[in-house]
């Protein structure tokens, strides 16, 4: 619902309750102008050994840098929660997302929690998700179903649906926000994925942070990490069948893909997604160095952005990633264009090059050939429009 912290009155406040209480686990920002409410979550998380029974989300305000004042603020409203929803106050997990420095309208505020709580319905996630969105222009849910696994067989499927009513299946559902200030490390996004299945705390720990690492920590927008990162996940073990783990996080892995990519695809100013894959790397870290470093350069998303096929910036970000790369052994290609090989440029004509630059979906291949190591990054291109949006966002 609308707590009039959005001027212009969209909804901005979102609550998801677990009444029987659910195993609870989270990631949160690295920046050290930690909100408010990320301080408290983390420490109710830790203070209830990995426990919740209710989420309270707010957008239009990050309630970060705001003192003392903006941490008694987020107490308070946690505090409100618990109280209306009949758990303890380590059972109510938090967060928010706007502009920093600002403080929340706390009066508005205390008096949606009621209705807000009394107003949530089973199995739509819809709303929730839309109350989240700032820039956002689209929403971002996923969801994947695994087959139970009979007295804990391996043999589970994961697929990719959006309804059933088969009690033989565990859920995951994911929810997101994001469009601006995204990088690894967390980055200006809130998660949330969610299950039915039975997990122990340290077990959705270990399965959320496998997630994160291959989706959220595989992306960027713009280079920049903010105050208020978080990524929430939960397990209510209301579905009372047993899951094969591999199975479920590699549902975890997908929904989180799924995820990260609707954010690069909301990008403010977006124009094109732009994925850098990186083959025959010596090891694990040169894979990712030199995909993350092509992924994030200024000039390299500044070509995707106007469908130049310059491939020497990317060359040149390989280069200076600090990886291992042999210039001899580098081939490169675009889509399934060779751009570059055995140390020269491939015979390639500019306009076939041109076209797969122009693509929505540009995909960047580079095989180092020096061992068997792989890692991908997705970005963006770099408009005028985002310039533009993040020139004005305050005002």
């Amino acid at each position: 619902m609308s707590a009039g912290i959005k001027s212009n009155g969209a909804p901005d406040l979102a609550m998801l309750r677990m009444d029987d209480g659910a195993v609870a686990a989270a990631m949160f920002t690295t920046n050290l102008f930690a909100a408010a409410p990320v301080q408290i979550s983390r420490d109710h998380l830790h203070n209830s050994r990995g426990h919740a029974n209710v989420l309270i989300l707010n957008s239009g305000c990050a309630n970060a840098a705001t003192g003392p004042h903006g941490y008694a603020d987020a107490q308070a409203i946690g505090d409100s929660v618990a109280q209306e929803c009949g758990c303890a106050p380590d059972a109510v997990l938090m967060n928010s997302t706007g502009i920093i420095g600002k403080r929340l309208p706390l009066a508005n505020i205390a008096k949606c929690i009621a209705p807000l709580s009394q107003s949530c319905v089973d199995g739509n996630a819809e709303p929730f998700a839309r109350a989240m969105m700032t820039t956002d222009t689209r929403l971002k849910m996923s969801t994947r179903l695994v087959a139970a696994a009979p007295h804990g067989a391996g043999n589970a499927s994961v697929q990719n649906v959006k309804n059933t009513t088969n009690p033989a299946q565990i859920r995951v559902t994911g929810v997101a926000k994001g469009a601006g200030m995204i990088h690894p490390n967390m980055a200006t996004m809130i998660a949330v994925i969610t299950t039915d299945a039975a997990l122990e705390p340290h077990e959705l720990d270990a399965m959320l942070r496998v997630a994160v690492e291959q989706s959220f920590h595989r992306i960027s927008i713009d280079g920049d990490t903010s105050t208020n990162d978080s990524v929430f996940a939960f397990a209510t073990a209301q579905r009372g069948v047993a899951a094969d783990h591999g199975e479920l996080q590699r549902a975890f892995c997908e929904v989180a893909r799924d995820l990260a990519r609707m954010i690069v695809c909301d990008g403010e100013g977006f124009t094109r997604a732009f994925e850098v894959r990186v083959r025959g790397a010596a090891s694990a870290a040169d894979a990712l160095d030199v995909a993350r470093t092509a992924a994030t350069s200024l000039l390299v998303r500044c070509a995707i952005t106007g469908g130049d096929p310059n491939w020497g910036r990317l060359l040149a970000a390989a280069g200076r990633s600090g990886a291992k790369v042999d210039p001899e052994r580098v081939s490169l290609r675009v889509g399934d264009v060779v751009l570059f090989q055995d140390g020269q440029p491939a015979i390639t004509k500019k306009e076939i090059a041109a076209a797969e630059f122009a693509k929505s979906n540009v995909i960047v291949e580079f095989n180092l050939g020096l061992g068997e190591h792989e890692d991908f990054f997705i970005s963006s291109g770099m408009t005028e429009e985002y310039v533009k949006l993040n020139s004005e966002y305050s005002t």
